[in-house]
């Protein structure tokens, strides 16, 4: 991986043609450091976010141990890139010959459910082992995330109880309970709230739990997106687990994904052709812009010229991608100087989560470079960059405009 000062001497130097992740790994690090060092619980990074090897060998550094992951070469990734790491199996619904080679081949012994059907499965798929820590994924009501993932997994209140209690009697090791209240939380209260829901679960089953897992949902910074300080989640999360009905050794763990990777990239992006206030990318939906297309997230946005300035004046656009898909489509608004033109590149920030984790090789597009960059992220909840992103609004009459920071040409080293 080549290391540049900045994106725009990356440009200056090479102009590429294929869309390029511009990796900060110090972004990681100083994320997980944060979490090792504020959160009084185990830490497993999401490996869904983003399982790039420069991410897991960054986390490593920063002294994350741990790992949830959700299949097999997922489990493969990890073991390559932080060998000696805990590995906690957290996808609720498993196939039988991945939990089988999870626990045999990975000495994996953590393993999620959220059905009888489930246990079972794990239990016959590990032959009857009793060395098992088994963690209960239950459906919680907390209003305040951007993604709701409540739909799909987690045992319901009527459910859960019959549930924990068949798990706690079918380990002789660790019995938990986990949730997520969903993906990007704005409202650290959220976190409150399930808490206080698993407590009730677990006085109507009548067990204790070894591990209490808050899942993830812990939120970074985008355009319109300001969340509170990380340190609030954590204070509820301690709050929470204070009036829990635990026992004295019960541990806390948690899974954050998009707070420890998402200011630890961008995507570097080329302007094919310019219709009016549409910009057509070489990457879209099917890359690594899939929340922007289907969640209509309007991601930070920055021109990257090799020679000369852009116009003082903003203007709002909207992105199509490579594809030959209608639905290849970001509305944005994505604020750039008024004369971008084809040729131009297009910086789009925060997107070290959820970005190229996702890209598909549809079309034979998808396929991208990786190089790292020396500058800070463009927002930051760890004191890198400013706390919050500009939201421009068409009706306000008042644009703020963005300069990019000029850099001086830079060798590759």
């Amino acid at each position: 991986m080549h290391t540049y000062q900045s994106p725009l001497d990356l440009v200056r130097e090479r102009s590429p043609e294929r869309p390029v992740a511009l990796a900060r790994p110090g972004a990681v690090t100083v994320a997980a450091r944060w979490f090792r060092k504020n959160f009084d619980g185990g830490v497993f990074y999401a490996v869904k976010a983003n399982p790039s090897p420069w991410v897991l060998r960054a986390l490593a550094e920063g002294g994350i141990k741990a790992f949830d992951v959700a299949s097999i070469p997922e489990i493969e990734q990890v073991r390559a890139h932080a060998p000696g790491a805990k590995i906690a199996f957290m996808h609720p619904v498993k196939s039988r010959s991945a939990i089988a080679r999870a626990y045999a081949d990975h000495g994996v012994r953590t393993f999620a459910l959220d059905t009888h059907e489930e246990l079972a499965k794990i239990l016959e798929a590990c032959g009857g082992a009793r060395d098992l820590e088994l963690i209960v994924r239950l459906a919680v009501e907390a209003p305040g995330a951007a993604y709701a993932l409540g739909g799909k997994f987690g045992a319901c209140s009527l459910e859960a109880p019959a549930l924990l209690l068949a798990a706690r009697r079918a380990t002789q090791d660790v019995m938990g309970v986990s949730f997520h209240v969903g993906s990007q939380c704005m409202r650290p209260q959220a976190f409150l709230a399930a808490m206080a829901q698993a407590s009730r679960a677990l006085v109507r089953a009548g067990v204790f739990a070894d591990v209490v897992d808050v899942g993830g949902g812990f939120p970074s910074v985008y355009p319109g997106m300001t969340p509170p300080d990380l340190s609030e989640y954590v204070a509820a999360i301690d709050r929470g687990f204070g009036e829990m009905m635990v026992h004295e050794a019960t541990r806390l763990w948690c899974e954050p994904g998009r707070a420890l990777s998402a200011e630890g990239a961008s995507l570097l992006t080329r302007v094919e052709l310019r219709k009016k206030d549409a910009l057509f990318l070489n990457d879209g939906a099917y890359g690594s812009l899939f929340d922007a297309a289907h969640a209509k997230w309007p991601f930070p946005a920055r021109l990257v010229r090799g020679e000369g300035e852009g116009a003082e004046e903003l203007a709002p656009f909207r992105f199509f991608g490579p594809t030959c898909d209608s639905a290849d489509h970001m509305p944005g608004p994505f604020w750039l100087p008024e004369d971008v033109r084809e040729g131009d590149y297009v910086e789009i920030g925060m997107l070290g989560a959820y970005g190229v984790a996702l890209a598909s090789r549809f079309n034979g597009f998808g396929e991208v470079e990786t190089a790292k960059v020396g500058d800070p992220p463009m927002a930051s909840m760890f004191g890198l960059a400013p706390r919050c992103l500009p939201t421009f609004h068409r009706d306000a009459g008042t644009v703020m405009n963005l300069k990019r920071a000029r850099g001086k040409r830079r060798r590759r080293r």
